[in-house]
């Protein structure tokens, strides 16, 4: 037999049934008896002070149940603990359009939705902060009036190696700007959730969440109900993409509303409350400088960014870092300094989207290497394959490096799509362009720093032969539960369907932290391993004993222990699970798994950017440019995944295609612009994502490096192969039209005006704001300098 008989498989998933047949409950499908519907109440301005709220005339509004308010939950919460910004509710101030003021329980949807415009709010207009330029500019408006440099919410700067002596020792020098507008996740579920308060002061929550555990932790702060009285249940979630790993106003409210009615209460957001919502993709301004040798070789890098935050802070400590941290763990950098400021806006929070914090850097550096390549006269594939970082070895910035993939995945696209032979060969219009990437396999801390396992995982074994695994994480449609079950199965030999599995319950399962950064295969997947083989030491105990051999030879597969020498010597598992539990009793096991220490520095900052392995691709993209009309098709997608092993080559297809698709989208596109603080495109209809009409041809080439830490030798599949499409289909349109596209998207007016006006090039060339558009760059200069001058003191 094989030496593994489920994982490397391509086997259904276990949920499939339950969602081709509808028979997935999803948060909105959950009705209890008398059941209340809220709708929140959101600021129509985008800053402003509260001067007056009175809900009295909506409280008396027939049908209606109970309203909340920001008086009634002030305290301050946030997903990041040093950082905590935010109110469930608005309390004072408004600090974007949109932003929950209120919530209304009543015995219908319409009823709750007539009461909010019952509810008078008189405002004290105040000026907004609507860019990068203006909030670096202006101290005299502050968005948080305790903020102690005017409306910049984390500045970060960091140096490794002589950066000095590197670009001095640099043959060629380049130095560009680059934005990266904002997008967001448009998940085809929108935001739900339903609490039922209990007649003894529990609470339950039922909510499409990423994060159960962080949310279980800010219910009991904001409510002031003890933990061990809330229960979390994430539900299947229809799509998040890290749009759903913040804790948000309707959670908070429904909680409360139903401990005061002890009635359940369900709230369910619209598009456009999902559009405000938000908590997607900042907007980053990039200033990039690389030195490189005659050869291309790298001597040295400066890599500055400007995130666009908008008002609170969401994830944004640890995005500032990720825009530079990660930027090394590709291709040898012997000198790196990286500055990042992250401001606040009057705009709805920017946090995680899918490759958090590192899309937007990677398209800046590997557009920017494409240039080197140009102006050195080398092949761009050639070029990244001579210099790339090597396995198992160390960054400039003390990142521990594993396996490393990018070659194999950068030669694989490559001859799959003969880039070398037709790249700056293809007729006018013509283009193809390739990138590499990187992304973690979960972070290296946890977001409240402590000693204790990151994933938690509990295997039982049922008289009859069942398994059942409970685990913390969340289902969000991108196989967790499945990777739990196949796991399990591989484990303990037997087949996926035999194992139920319990995740994203609090009450039930132990704790993992959540589906977000790429964690949940490396680390679940190694918390669960570990449970299912201490069963598996008791189980092949009694077998050996019953077959008569030792315990060495014995092997589990397909419902059976054997003998491996005899494989016609056997027990059924069922056999074997009752033997073991009238030996040791109770066949239930608890794994855990946390990172191991030492896979990253030890300086201040140096909390993001480990992991305990990274996975690695690269894409080749085909694109074609309509002159005329500017109109860019992208004819074809290939890329190449190392995701260590393939626990199931099928869904990492899948994800490797859905991350894709969604590059595709960002660069083609998706924009989340506003207007006065006004969202430009609140809906599907204006918000362009692309349809299975405009998606181009997706080709997943599956490279494995079998990681000795992963589970079975897994890495992370379901974020890193965004990265590369991006820049991919940037260089590919300058190969097709000869104009650089430093900013996203590339729309079709970009394009024709570039071509109009005979530029070859579109971005940005600074800081632009206002009367003096180097102001704000020449107080970021000065407030750097003024640190370092400090730090060597």
């Amino acid at each position: 037999m094989n030496e593994l008989s489920i994982l490397g498989r391509r086997l259904p998933k276990v949920n499939s049934w339950a969602h081709l047949t509808g028979q997935a409950k999803y948060a909105d499908d959950i009705m209890l008896p008398r059941m209340l519907y809220g709708r929140l109440l959101h600021s129509t301005q985008a800053h402003a002070r509260i001067k007056k709220l009175d809900v009295s005339r909506a409280l008396a509004y027939p049908g209606v149940v109970a309203i909340v308010t920001g008086a009634d939950m002030p305290e301050k919460m946030g997903i990041m603990p040093s950082t905590q910004d935010e109110t469930a509710l608005a309390v004072d101030k408004v600090r974007y359009v949109g932003e929950p003021i209120a919530a209304v329980a009543a015995l219908d949807e319409d009823t709750a939705f007539e009461a909010l415009s019952l509810i008078t709010v008189d405002y004290e207009p105040l000026e907004a902060i609507l860019s990068i330029e203006e909030a670096l500019a202006r101290e005299d408006v502050k968005i948080h009036d305790d903020s102690t440099r005017g409306n910049v919410f984390k500045e970060v700067h960091l140096s490794f190696g002589d950066l000095e002596a590197g670009f001095a020792k640099a043959d060629h020098t380049r130095d560009d700007w680059f934005f990266f507008e904002g997008n967001t996740h448009a998940p085809i579920e929108s935001h739900s959730c339903v609490a039922n308060g209990e007649a003894n002061g529990n609470v339950t929550l039922w909510t499409c969440t990423q994060v159960p555990h962080y949310l279980h932790r800010e219910l009991e702060k904001v409510l002031g109900v003890p933990r061990a009285r809330i229960r979390v249940i994430a539900t299947p979630n229809g799509g998040a993409f890290g749009g759903k790993s913040d804790p948000f106003a309707h959670e908070f409210a429904a909680c409360l509303l139903a401990l005061r009615t002890k009635r359940p209460v369900k709230f369910t957001l619209d598009r456009e409350e999902v559009f405000y919502a938000h908590r997607g993709r900042h907007p980053v301004k990039m200033r990039l400088r690389t030195g490189v040798t005659k050869d291309g070789e790298i001597t040295a890098v400066h890599f500055q960014s400007w995130l666009d935050g908008g008002a609170y802070a969401s994830y944004g400590i640890a995005t500032t870092y990720y825009t530079g941290a990660l930027l090394t763990v590709t291709y040898r950098v012997p000198a790196y300094k990286f500055d990042g400021v992250r401001v606040y806006t009057n705009k709805p929070p920017c946090g995680p989207k899918r490759g958090h914090g590192t899309t937007q850097p990677r398209f800046a550096f590997e557009a920017q290497l494409d240039k080197i390549a140009t102006d050195l006269g080398l092949d761009p594939l050639a070029y990244r394959l001579r210099i790339l970082q090597p396995p198992n070895s160390r960054t400039v910035n003390d990142l521990r490096i594993t396996t490393m993939g990018l070659g194999e995945c950068l030669e694989r696209a490559g001859r799959a799509t003969d880039f070398s032979a037709r790249h700056r060969q293809l007729p006018p219009g013509k283009g193809i362009g390739i990138a590499g990437s990187a992304y973690i396999s979960g972070a290296g801390l946890p977001i409240y720093w402590n000693e204790m396992p990151h994933s938690g995982a509990t295997v039982k074994i049922d008289r009859g032969g069942g398994v059942t695994v409970y685990c913390g994480t969340a289902e969000i449609g991108q196989g967790s539960d499945n990777m739990l079950a196949s796991i399990t199965a591989e484990t303990l030999g037997v087949l996926p369907e035999d194992v139920h599995v319990v995740s994203g319950d609090t009450s039930l399962a132990p704790v993992d932290l959540g589906s977000y950064s790429s964690r949940v295969t490396f680390m679940a997947g190694n918390a669960t391993k570990d449970a299912a083989m201490k069963l598996r030491e008791q189980l092949g105990t009694v077998a050996a004993e019953q077959l008569g051999v030792p315990v060495e030879q014995i092997r589990s597969a397909y419902r059976r222990f054997y003998d491996h020498e005899h494989p016609d010597a056997f027990m059924s598992f069922t056999d074997v699970a009752v033997a073991a539990e009238a030996r040791f009793g109770t066949l239930s096991a608890a794994g855990w798994y946390k990172p191991p220490t030492g896979i990253g520095g030890t300086f201040k900052g140096a909390g993001v950017g480990p992991s305990p392995a990274y996975s690695y691709q690269a894409c080749v993209a085909e694109v074609t440019v309509d002159r005329e009309t500017g109109v860019l098709t992208v004819d074809r997608i290939v890329t190449a995944h190392d995701c260590g092993r393939a626990l199931n080559p099928a869904n990492v297809e899948g994800q490797i295609e859905g991350s894709a698709y969604m590059g595709y989208g960002e660069i083609i596109g998706e924009e989340q612009v506003f207007r006065g603080g006004l969202h430009k495109k609140p809906s599907l209809l204006d918000y362009k994502i692309p349809t299975s009409l405009d998606t181009p041809k997706l080709e997943a080439i599956i490279v494995e490096t079998i990681d000795a830490e992963g589970p079975y030798g897994a890495k992370e599949s379901g974020e890193g192969p965004l990265n590369p499409v991006i820049p991919a289909i940037a260089n590919a349109v300058y190969d097709a039209i000869g104009v650089r596209f430093d900013e996203t998207p590339i729309t079709p007016d970009k394009i024709l005006d570039a071509l109009a006006k005979k530029k070859d090039r579109v971005g940005p060339t600074g800081l632009d704001g206002g009367r003096d558009p180097k102001a704000a760059l020449r107080r970021l200069t000065a407030s750097t300098d003024a640190r370092e001058r400090k730090r060597d003191a």
